[in-house]
């Protein structure tokens, strides 16, 4: 094991001590449908019904995508709808392509038919989404009615679905590995059939690993274990027995207790007894059955209590509790900000390193220092993106002139970042690291407009990175503007495809899941977010403050007539 995992997890002991200062949260993070395990033995939700007699090519086609969305173990009736041989031969665990319930069969030619649909997405084999790039999906099905009847003779291994069925047939959970600090866990979304498989399933995909776009941010305890025996559920109590490597530390035991533990907790498993060939792990100061309140120091989503909403009025800093001006000389509008981000220490939970960007004339400044104290000036350029902050570490990030990515520590010099694809990709117009700092949302300005990518932090020695920036809703093309509504979940200000204007969207980091957000209570378009876990998101529309309660949008101080503010955030 690499020295620096060493390091990472024996910050773990260390890290749940302070689980005593940390909110447990009420219930598990939001999180996108996810993974691909085996099925459960007794069937579930979808009762698939066998091909009719004399059905038409179209018709089988048909029938054999709709057997697809059942949970039976080998799709027994999936097969019904093909030829002996590829009966037989034809495995449904390739992994899963989800199509739109919109799609349409034409048969071309005597037993040929041809599907066409818009591609949702694709599910591997580890359950990893992958969204599609809104290109029209087409598949031709090859049919002989040599029994007397017409089967497919050619189909693909895997499984081919549409959007609803996938939606109703597989949960969204997360597996949960480490960041590089050993403070967080972070979430990694699969998609679980349902039923009584998903807790063993899931351990499973613990020990495979992270998905490829997050690997090289994360670090996984559970890379040399092996089960046992397969993961057994009595009321909300797992019993997970492993087996590990002579010479395993206790450090490694206890990341992938917090691991373990934060994954189960998503399938309403309130408790697990975590063995090591059969026996208790013994770990000092960790009870032999665990839940998420004894790693609550780990929590994905945690907010300092101090972690209020703040934002600009007139190039002043403003809190957003209260309407009242920020301390110090950056409350009083002394240096006429336009963007700011604020740190907060994570085990204090005070607010600390300050960041700001002011503009005169061509010339674009980054400020930095202490919260309520003097702000100097640490950057120039012709341009910055908002600063952002991470739960994890004292250090401020932003875009300089659209394609340099830079990042300021506490008490230290601005330092590169590289990401060499940003500039292929577009000018960079906001940049929001995720609150375990494992992950960069970033919208760049295409000819098309505003479009939206997820990347991978990646820490090696002194050099930072981020690496694997993909797009996560290629649908949606005029992004203004993104936000953290928790460690797996974004928030966006985005165009309405229906009609001219920019509303609120939430969609998982890994694509799936694009909701809209209400628009009640708005005076107009929102222009600018600020999203972060256990808080209500806050917007600008018409040059006025709105937070999101009760499923409407009300004004900032409850009751009281709209603040003017503009550039929305919340310290981290």
């Amino acid at each position: 094991m690499r020295a620096g995992v060493r390091a990472v997890l024996a910050g773990l002991l260390a890290a749940a001590v302070l689980a005593g200062c940390s909110t447990v949260p009420e219930s598990s993070p939001t999180v996108q449908i996810t993974q691909l395990p085996d099925p459960p033995d007794a069937p579930v939700g979808i009762e698939p019904v066998p091909p009719e007699p004399g059905a038409t090519p179209e018709e089988v086609v048909r029938g054999f995508i709709d057997a697809s969305a059942s949970t039976d173990r080998n799709h027994p009736v999936a097969r019904q709808f093909l030829a002996g041989d590829a009966a037989t031969s034809w495995s449904d665990s390739g992994g899963v392509t989800i199509i739109g319930a919109s799609y349409s069969t034409r048969q071309t030619a005597r037993g040929t038919v041809e599907l066409s649909a818009p591609l949702v997405g694709t599910v591997d084999e580890r359950g990893v989404f992958t969204v599609g790039d809104g290109a029209l999906f087409t598949r031709t099905f090859t049919l002989s009615d040599d029994s007397g009847e017409w089967r497919v003779i050619d189909p693909q291994d895997g499984l081919l679905m549409l959007q609803p069925d996938f939606a109703r047939t597989y949960d969204a959970v997360s597996a949960y590995f480490l960041d590089p600090t050993g403070t967080r866990v972070v979430p990694d979304p699969r998609y679980l059939v349902s039923g009584e498989a998903q807790p063993n399933a899931l351990v499973e995909r613990l020990i495979a690993g992270p998905s490829t776009a997050i690997s090289a941010g994360v670090v996984n305890a559970l890379a040399k274990a092996q089960l046992r025996s397969t993961v057994s559920v009595t009321g909300s109590t797992a019993r997970v027995d492993l087996t590990f490597p002579e010479g395993t530390t206790n450090a490694v035991l206890t990341g992938l207790c917090a691991q373990v533990v934060w994954s189960l907790d998503a399938l309403d498993v309130r408790s697990v007894e975590l063995l090591r060939d059969g026996q208790p792990l013994g770990l000092p100061g960790v009870p032999d059955t665990q839940g998420v309140e004894d790693w609550a120091g780990l929590d994905p989503d945690a907010a300092p209590a101090d972690a209020v909403g703040h934002y600009l009025v007139g190039g002043a800093l403003h809190r957003a509790t209260d309407g009242a001006p920020a301390p110090g000389p950056a409350g009083t509008g002394a240096y006429g900000l336009s963007w700011a981000a604020i740190s907060a220490d994570r085990r204090t939970g005070a607010l600390g390193l300050t960041a700001g960007v002011t503009t005169a004339g061509p010339t674009a400044t980054l400020l930095a220092g202490p919260y309520g104290g003097n702000l100097v000036p640490v950057l120039t350029g012709g341009s910055f993106t908002a600063p952002t902050t991470a739960g994890t570490r004292p250090e401020v990030w932003t875009v300089r002139d659209g394609a340099e990515v830079v990042r300021v520590p506490a008490g230290g010099a601005p330092q590169p970042v590289n990401a060499t694809t940003l500039a292929g990709l577009g000018r960079a117009t906001t940049l929001q690291l995720s609150p375990d700092g494992v992950r960069a949302a970033v919208v760049v300005e295409t000819p098309q407009g505003g479009r939206l990518y997820v990347g991978t932090v990646v820490r090696a020695d002194d050099t930072v990175s981020v690496r694997d920036l993909r797009s996560v809703a290629p649908s949606v093309r005029q992004v203004v503007d993104v936000g953290w509504r928790n460690s797996g979940l974004l928030m966006v200000l985005a165009g309405d495809p229906g009609a001219e204007r920019t509303v609120p969207y939430t969609v998982g980091v890994d694509g799936w899941g694009m909701t809209m957000v209400t628009m009640a209570g708005l005076p107009g378009q929102p222009t600018a977010l600020a999203a972060t876990p256990s808080r209500q998101p806050l917007v600008t529309a018409d040059g006025t403050m709105w937070v999101l309660s009760g499923g409407n949008w009300v004004t900032l101080l409850r009751g009281e007539q709209p603040v003017t503010g503009t550039a929305p955030f919340y310290p981290l």
